[in-house]
């Protein structure tokens, strides 16, 4: 990484360190007092070459558009999990990428289990492909299975047959103890035969895909000399769908890197013009969407993935993460999104692995504040959005709109201990129908408060609307009814001597089911106050009762 030095006079005097080492001040004082070297054996790793692209393009680009989607869900999700799906699983989950707008979908290594084979078969038979959705099957660069693989796929009208092979050092080293010729060899040997193979398949549309497996793992010169090896040999067309697929088999070097080498692959893979190049990011450095999405920028025209980010070890990219991400940005992402956690439940169903509640935009809780500060920011953005009637969403903490993916309003504020009065006030507006005034807010909040650090957990709003009665909205002593409000104070002065007034009446119409008025009333009793609650049909009595309730709260009733 390249760093500009600061300038000599931000440098303490007497710095004896050779410029190249130099930290600025204040980070050189950090390291000292804070970071000491730990126990781990980093010394057993070693740290990728960087490329080199002085003239990348990628960082200055912007997303316009969504790219080409293929689902790998029912091939390298499934053969990911310890308990596969079953063929009825398969079926569901196929026929939700359908319905999602998939129109490649892989679907399976027929020569890896009878499982796959058989569901290849099903969807050959059973006439649920549509016309605009293309299957995707995998096979190793091996002639009797590519021509076992081809068999399987008859009665297809369409399919995409992926050959790949390892070409990484330590897999060519250790795996196959081949040289760089012998590999090329098998990649021309496996293309030939997929070409002839394809030729002669009747009836059935085959595009052709290589793949050098482990690609970020292979020397960048080595794996551009193997591509352009078999594109030379099946010298595509515009009309061939020949596609070159470049996996991060295992994530080995940051987002910055792979986009890098994308890139350069880019600009340097032969009939450029007349292929598609795609990706195949995995998320072993937790680093597989960053990547995805440089990579594109790059001159990546595809991506594969699973909906959830299930693979093996930390898993594929997340397609949901990709293209919701497009979507926050104004771009259509091509693919239907709108009924999110409907596709959450069924993923989960067939794969029998929860997605994370914290899981980017799908994940349960990610549209639900639980700190006071979020909540009010929410609160105040909605109200603002509802009176300026903006077609733009633009609301704070949110950075979509719930609707969208299904959601309603209802679960964006939930109330813990770390809730306050903003998150509050929109729960009791939203769920009551009370538009609270903020001293009632700030004296919510701190009853709430209190009962929340006793008790922990969670606040519903039924439980809320309990609390808050038990707090605001004491029974009437009938004695006062019929009184006028002013004379109660008279009276209550005169008996108790201490001073009693009414600050502040609020009125509004009220929600509560069989209630025509809400008042709300700040009292003062001696130097102390304290705001009441009353709600009921006749306005007269609902004031009443909140100069009542004020002066409950107040301990100011005696006799």
């Amino acid at each position: 990484m390249t760093t500009t030095e600061p300038p000599a006079t931000a440098r303490p005097a007497g710095n004896s360190e050779p410029p190249g080492n130099r930290l600025p001040y204040g980070a050189r004082h950090r390291s000292a007092a804070a970071q000491r070297a730990s126990s781990m054996p980093a010394h057993k790793y070693r740290q990728y070459r960087p490329l080199g692209l002085p003239d990348r393009q990628w960082p200055d680009r912007v997303a316009t558009r969504a790219p080409l989607w293929c689902s790998v869900d029912l091939r390298d999700g499934n053969q990911a999990l310890l308990d596969p799906m079953t063929m009825a699983s398969r079926q569901e989950l196929f026929r939700l990428l359908v319905r999602l707008g998939f129109k490649e979908i892989e679907v399976g290594m027929p020569v890896s289990c009878r499982a796959d084979h058989d569901f290849v078969r099903w969807l050959a038979r059973s006439g649920e492909v549509p016309d605009d959705v293309t299957p995707q099957v995998l096979v190793p660069m091996r002639p009797d299975l590519i021509a076992e693989t081809v068999r399987a796929l008859r009665g297809l009208p369409r399919a995409i047959m992926q050959v790949f092979h390892p070409t990484s050092t330590v897999q060519r080293r250790v795996v196959f103890r081949a040289t760089r010729a012998e590999v090329k060899r098998l990649a021309l040997n496996g293309a030939e035969l997929s070409m002839r193979l394809r030729d002669g398949l009747p009836g059935t549309r085959l595009s052709l895909q290589y793949g050098p497996e482990s690609f970020t793992q292979t020397e960048p010169e080595f794996a551009l000399e193997v591509c352009n090896a078999v594109l030379d040999l099946w010298r595509p067309t515009a009309d061939d769908d020949v596609r070159i697929n470049l996996p991060a088999t295992v994530e080995a070097f940051p987002a910055h890197e792979f986009a890098d080498r994308i890139e350069w692959m880019h600009r340097n893979l032969v009939f450029r013009d007349r292929i598609l190049l795609g990706l195949h990011p995995h998320n072993d450095r937790g680093c597989g969407v960053a990547a995805a999405e440089a990579a594109l920028l790059a001159g990546a025209d595809r991506v594969e993935g699973t909906l959830f980010g299930n693979g093996e070890r930390s898993g594929n990219v997340c397609l949901v993460t990709l293209a919701m991400n497009l979507f926050s940005q104004g771009i259509d992402p091509r693919l239907e999104l709108g009924g999110l956690d409907d596709i959450r439940r069924v993923a989960e169903r067939c794969t029998r692995i929860p997605v994370a509640c914290r899981h980017p935009w799908a994940g349960e809780l990610v549209y639900t504040s639980l700190a006071g500060s979020h909540q009010d920011a929410i609160a105040k953005g909605l109200r603002d959005r509802d009176e300026s009637g903006s077609p733009l969403w633009e609301v704070p903490y949110l950075p979509i709109d719930p609707h969208d993916i299904g959601r309603d309003y209802q679960a964006l504020v939930r109330i813990s201990n770390q809730s306050g009065k903003g998150g509050l006030a929109y729960l009791m507006r939203t769920e009551h129908g009370l538009e609270l005034p903020r001293g009632v807010q700030v004296e919510l909040a701190e009853a709430v408060g209190r009962e929340m650090d006793d008790r922990g957990g969670e606040l519903d709003p039924a439980a809320l609307w309990r609390m808050f009665a038990r707090h605001f909205l004491p029974p009437v002593d009938q004695r006062w009814m019929g009184l006028d409000p002013e004379e109660v104070l008279t009276r209550l002065a005169e008996r108790t001597g201490v001073r009693v007034q009414v600050l502040d009446v609020i009125e509004q119409p009220s929600a509560t089911p069989a209630s025509a008025c809400a008042t709300f009333c700040q009292v003062r009793a001696g130097r102390r106050t304290k705001w009441g609650v009353g709600i009921a049909g006749d306005r007269a009595v609902s004031r009443l009762s909140a100069v009542y309730s004020g002066l409950h709260r107040l301990g100011a009733l005696v006799g």
